[in-house]
């Protein structure tokens, strides 16, 4: 065995036991809840358990996700809101609850920027326009072409009211001047049942959210809102190839604590979860979920946030998007 492998193996042996002591230096025993606005099984449930093994993995601190669906992410980050400001109840903001609620309600039961504290990004989702296998739209053109000759015109799904899809579907149809008429769901499942039984039109959501049905041959990409085609979706075109460029709305995820969490702790929490980000285990499964790592400073998630604020804002007030 080379000394230069002994060198590496001790430092990591270090990094991991330095890590486990920042921790358990400032939380006690109890486990670290991540609480998630959607249901359980949604992409954002899915990578937040990946992210928690390796943080569980790195400090020996145990991690849960715990889905409080509804409103919007409204339930969710209430209830972290009243959490204990000790570390262990987390919330996993995302553009809803951190940037579109506070344009698509008159009032929220929280503020954004005065009752949480940011941590970290972890990762952003661009999404994907997805119809049942049976539409006859096999491409954007041909679905606009469908919802101008359809009577009634056409249904598109979301994650719920003010979600990613929600405004990319309300964008589609100021773009397109079709009649088309939004259906919000209690998360990704259940659209996707409905898109892959027809009883939706289609559906602006993640590829990992919709990836069951895609695996099953019960729904098909006809486009994606990334600048770049996913190497997940080869063969799938951006909207701008499609020819409708400027729908693009990447939707993020992120962790807040609640205000008064102490700058100890948020300092120990953002180096624990940037690094299991930043861990190329962790970046290859959200790459193979069709999403893209990010880490970041507190500060530099509170910057993020305020100018995702404005800019989600912007989209709302375009679209006219309000909260049903």
């Amino acid at each position: 065995m080379s000394r230069t492998f002994l060198i590496f193996a001790a430092v990591l042996a270090v990094t991991a036991t330095a890590g486990k002591e920042a921790l358990a230096e400032l939380l006690s025993s109890r486990p670290i809840t991540v609480i998630n606005p959607f249901t359980p099984g949604a992409s954002s449930d899915t990578l937040q358990r990946i992210v928690n093994k390796k943080v569980s993995e790195d400090t020996g601190q145990t991690l849960v996700v715990e889905s409080r669906p509804g409103g919007g992410g409204i339930v969710a980050a209430a209830v972290v809101k009243q959490a204990s400001p000790d570390g262990h109840t987390l919330l996993q903001a995302n553009a809803g609850t951190h940037a579109t609620n506070a344009s698509l309600y008159a009032t929220l039961p929280y503020d954004p920027i005065k009752d949480f504290r940011p941590i970290t990004l972890m990762w952003s989702f661009p999404q994907l326009l997805a119809v049942p296998l049976d539409s006859p739209a096999k491409s954007v053109s041909d679905l606009v072409a469908l919802a101008k000759s359809k009577p009634g015109g056409l249904s598109f799904a979301s994650q719920g009211t003010g979600s990613g899809g929600h405004l990319l579907g309300e964008m589609f149809k100021l773009r397109t001047g079709a009649n088309m008429v939004h259906v919000p769901y209690r998360g990704a499942a259940p659209a996707g049942i409905d898109l892959a039984a027809g009883r939706i039109d289609f559906f602006f959501v993640s590829y990992s959210s919709l990836l069951p049905f895609l695996q099953a041959g019960k729904v098909r990409a006809i486009a994606v809102t990334s600048p770049q085609r996913l190497p997940v979706l080869p063969d799938a075109p951006t909207m701008t190839e499609a020819g409708f460029a400027g729908i693009a709305l990447d939707v993020w995820f992120g962790l807040v604590a609640p205000a008064g969490t102490s700058d100890a702790v948020i300092d120990k929490l953002n180096a624990a979860f940037v690094r299991a980000v930043r861990d190329p285990n962790v970046v290859k499964q959200m790459t193979e979920q069709g999403a893209e790592a990010v880490a970041t400073t507190p500060a530099e998630f509170a910057a993020f946030i305020a100018s995702e604020t404005e800019r989600f804002g912007k989209v709302v007030r375009a679209v006219g998007a309000k909260a049903e």
